[in-house]
């Protein structure tokens, strides 16, 4: 075989070489399937009545309702962007219509903050301007340690105390945890979830459909009397109440309450960005 045939052989395998793509195994991989979900925008979105991303804004995406913040600040969340909260610092809104008339419910948050060595630290507050407590309160109570956190909840049932907990979360601090409560009328039925497996259920025996009072504001990072003005005349500032100082992200609110499977795949799917 001749010089010159040589040349143009390995001229030709160079230019083949060039043009093969690298093999990527992961664009052969099959899409992210979680509960028949591939996204948590799929999961329930009839139901979904409220939806704060917080990712850069304080908009529910379902009302355009539109907070308004003191002393808060935005940071990476779980998904994107998160509220970051402060000392004397939270985020006041008007509560969506939709919200404010729920008889089932879910809600649904993701949240990292440390020890809340000063006080009681309120998630979401949905606020009663008649009443001590709020209307619906998720909040960790003192009481935690080093190891365990102790999640609390309270519902205003037409001016009946629903109290849930507390439930005792292991090493819930400085990481992300996701919280889901659910109620269902039919049943008179609560469950708690945290980072979505099932943690505790309680009947509260014909309790039957939510009725909220006054319910026409609601804050993040903190529960309805530490703010300034307090947002009841029931009560203001408590010494033994303080805030969020870390982050809240991705808070939803269904009109029913959410199967297992729902939470869990919400959960697994957000942790996962998507």
């Amino acid at each position: 075989m001749n010089t010159k045939y040589l040349i143009i052989l390995a001229i030709g395998a160079i230019g083949f070489s060039s043009c093969q793509k690298e093999f990527d195994p992961s664009s052969y991989a099959p899409p992210l399937n979680i509960g028949g979900y591939t996204s948590a925008k799929q999961i329930a979105p009839s139901n979904l009545v409220a939806h704060w991303s917080f990712d850069g804004n304080l908009i529910d995406s379902v009302s355009k309702v539109a907070g308004t913040s003191t002393g808060t600040d935005f940071s990476n969340g779980v998904k994107g962007k998160a509220l970051q909260g402060a000392l004397n610092g939270y985020v006041i809104t008007n509560t969506p219509t939709a919200v404010q008339n729920l008889k089932s419910f879910t809600v649904s948050l993701w949240q990292n903050m440390p020890l809340n060595d000063k006080g009681i630290v309120g998630l979401m507050d949905i606020a009663n301007p008649n009443s001590f407590w709020g209307n619906l309160t998720i909040f960790f109570e003192n009481g935690g340690n080093a190891s365990t956190g102790q999640l609390k909840m309270r519902v205003n049932n037409n001016g009946v105390d629903n109290w849930l907990g507390n439930y005792a979360m292991v090493n819930p601090w400085d990481k992300w945890n996701h919280i889901t409560a659910s109620y269902d009328a039919a049943s008179s039925t609560y469950r708690i979830y945290v980072n979505g497996s099932k943690i505790a259920t309680q009947v509260i025996a014909n309790n039957g459909p939510i009725t909220f009072q006054n319910a026409q504001k609601m804050v993040f990072g903190t529960v309805h009397f530490q703010t300034q003005p307090s947002l009841t005349t029931s009560t203001g500032k408590q010494d033994w109440a303080s805030y969020l100082t870390g982050q809240l992200d991705e808070v939803r609110i269904y009109d029913k309450a959410l199967s297992d499977v729902e939470i869990s795949s919400l959960s697994k799917l957000e942790g996962r960005g998507k």
